[in-house]
């Protein structure tokens, strides 16, 4: 099915190029159907590679989803155009008085800084609790996950003695869980991370569920409130060169890293990438959609609550 996109977003051409049916907001407004409204606050540097990973994978749902992208004010994008911001991004405060049927929260790099110490943690915190009465389902990736097991149950973070960094083998604790509707007993996903969540606190809170974890790369997935909130530490939005340019952009700069394990053809970065994470990647978004989002959400979103 379609994605409503806005006008013009480097998403569109790029997607296009894959087979992927996307429409603009002029096209979407002929179809006399209720979409979908999903936020996307995009705190990763690299906002256009992001988008691209999200929107490809929201790609496959039951109906016309409409994108949004946040932003916030306490913080300025270094590593994209002005222009690209100002046009496609709103700032929390704009949008505070919305409600939506799915929220996602990406990533950071800001996870080896305490939480109290990133400069926009307020505003987070407050766009955390806005998500609880005005999203029907919230998905919380990477860093955000962390910051939002935090700030809603206490769940520490642990820095790790290195870097968190491959592609891992996961199984599920709930295998008859929706979210987990056919995947295989064992799958993949990539985690790029310097800290981590334990097991231990995850099963203290009796608000979260375990959903699934990694014997190498641990908690991988918990949720709370029936859905409404997914707590997810790994990036299956990834593509596939994502790991290949984290790698060769910290080997330029001189930084201590390893070969992202599981990653390349035989370990080796000269042969290439073993693509082994993107059917569960489809899997994982298309359920979030279908279970939690389009069968939970009420018809008229204004019943949000």
């Amino acid at each position: 099915m379609p994605l409503n996109l806005p006008d013009k977003l480097p998403a569109i051409e790029l997607l296009k190029e894959e087979n992927i049916f996307v429409i603009d907001n002029s096209r979407a407004t002929q179809q006399d159907i209720r979409p979908l409204r999903i936020v996307i606050l995009n705190l990763m540097p690299l906002k256009i590679t992001t988008e691209t990973d999200l929107v490809r994978l929201l790609s496959n749902t039951p109906l016309q989803v409409e994108i949004s992208f946040m932003k916030i004010k306490s913080h300025t994008s270094k590593n994209t155009p002005v222009e690209h911001m100002q046009t496609f991004y709103t700032d929390f405060e704009h949008m505070r008085g919305g409600k939506y049927d799915g929220m996602i929260i990406t990533g950071a790099p800001v996870e080896q800084m305490e939480f109290e110490e990133v400069t926009y943690w307020d505003e987070m915190m407050e766009i955390f609790n806005w998500a609880r009465t005005h999203v029907t389902s919230t998905l919380y990736i990477c860093w955000a996950a962390q910051a939002g097991l935090y700030h809603h149950y206490g769940v520490p973070k642990y820095a790790l003695e290195k870097k968190m960094f491959g592609v891992f083998q996961h199984r599920s604790l709930e295998p008859l869980h929706p979210i987990f509707r056919g995947f295989d007993d064992r799958f993949h996903v990539p985690h790029s991370r310097h800290t981590e969540i334990r097991k231990e606190d995850i099963l203290k809170v009796p608000e979260l569920t375990l959903l699934s974890e990694s014997e190498d790369a641990g908690v991988y997935m918990a949720v709370a409130r029936g859905g409404r909130e997914f707590f997810v530490t790994g990036h299956s939005e990834y593509s596939p060169l994502t790991l290949d340019t984290e790698y060769r952009r910290d080997v330029d700069k001189g930084l201590p890293i390893e070969v992202p394990r599981n990653y390349y053809v035989d370990d080796n970065p000269e042969k290439g990438v073993s693509v082994r994470w993107r059917a569960h990647a489809n899997l994982l978004f298309s359920n979030w959609l279908n279970y939690f989002v389009y069968q939970e959400t009420p018809y008229n979103i204004d019943d949000i609550k």
